[in-house]
């Protein structure tokens, strides 16, 4: 296979992948059976120390590139890479544990051409499947995500909205290449919820438009980013440095954002620094301190009523 086949392609899909190869050949047969053919799949292996090339080699498709990574540098700094290789109009999103279903990128396409020009971006949902963590042989969990209700409209405040929840997952979505004013879109030094940063960031420069129909099977698996609460907290915290001077302007969204982060460090048993980010949030919006003394007060009760048997 030639990993450097020069093509014209409406859709550059970067796929990054870090020693994943028992789910990377499905993830990416889901992106060349796509029912949308004009694309090149760019996969860029984070310094695998697995035999990522040598799995890719195996399928034949003019269409698909291969780039490595000297050394791991996470998720963002995988995307950014295959950002700087990628030629196409649009730009998608694959994780190599997740699988698009076969219309994903037509859907996409045809709904630019329905909507207003100053709409950069499109966004679906996933179908996320996985296991409880703690219950190895527990029963399956299903969800839809994000969940349909608080979808984005086009008339809101995004940026507003997006400080509140992230609705955008890179891989349910496709972006026009000039929907972002920079060439490097997200930040290296953040080794989770870097989508939602980029998110907030995003919505200052384009509007969004969120599909309900779901265009990804998601799957939870035991090195997802999502189940590390460590990586999640120094996330949020990249998010509120870095959009530092827009939160002044959204106190609540703010507060409420300090007010999870000191719920987390708390948890974790830093307990001083995490009353730091919560008389901070409550600062911001008193008003918040009543559906956190209602959301503690349920705690208790569930408590109370495990250990007297009654949960």
């Amino acid at each position: 296979m030639n990993w450097q086949a020069p093509m014209d392609a409406d859709v550059s899909v970067i796929l990054p992948t870090f020693n994943r190869t028992r789910s990377l050949t499905a993830a990416v047969t889901s992106v060349l059976t796509q029912s949308y053919r004009s694309l090149e799949l760019i996969v860029v292996d984070d310094g695998s120390t697995e035999d990522v090339e040598g799995l890719l080699r195996k399928i034949e498709d003019e269409r698909l590139k291969y780039i490595r990574r000297p050394q791991n540098g996470g998720a963002a700094a995988a995307r950014n890479t295959g950002l700087a290789a990628a030629k196409g109009h649009f730009i998608a999103f694959q994780d190599s544990d997740d699988i698009w279903l076969p219309d994903k990128l037509k859907r996409q396409v045809a709904l630019f051409s329905q909507l207003p020009d100053h709409v950069r971006v499109v966004t679906g949902a996933k179908i996320v499947y996985g296991r409880d963590p703690s219950f190895n042989y527990g029963p399956a969990r299903i969800a839809y995500a994000p969940p349909p209700q608080g979808r984005l409209t086009l008339e809101e405040d995004q940026v507003a909205h997006l400080l509140s929840e992230n609705r955008i997952s890179v891989q349910n979505t496709l972006f026009r290449r000039d929907c972002f004013p920079e060439a490097v879109w997200f930040d290296t030094c953040a080794r989770a919820n870097e989508d939602w940063d980029f998110a907030v960031r995003l919505a200052r420069h384009t509007t969004i438009y969120e599909d309900i129909e779901p265009v990804v099977l998601g799957f939870i698996s035991g090195d997802s980013i999502s189940s590390n609460s460590r990586k999640q907290t120094i996330g949020m915290m990249r998010i509120l440095r870095k959009n530092r001077a827009v939160l002044r302007k959204y106190k609540r969204q703010r507060s409420r954002m300090l007010i999870d982060l000191a719920i987390v460090l708390l948890n974790d048993g830093k307990t001083r620094r995490g009353l730091r980010f919560l008389f901070a949030g409550l600062a911001d919006y008193p008003p918040h301190a009543m559906s956190l003394a209602g959301s503690l007060l349920r705690r208790t009760r569930k408590m109370v009523r495990k250990a007297s048997g009654r949960g």
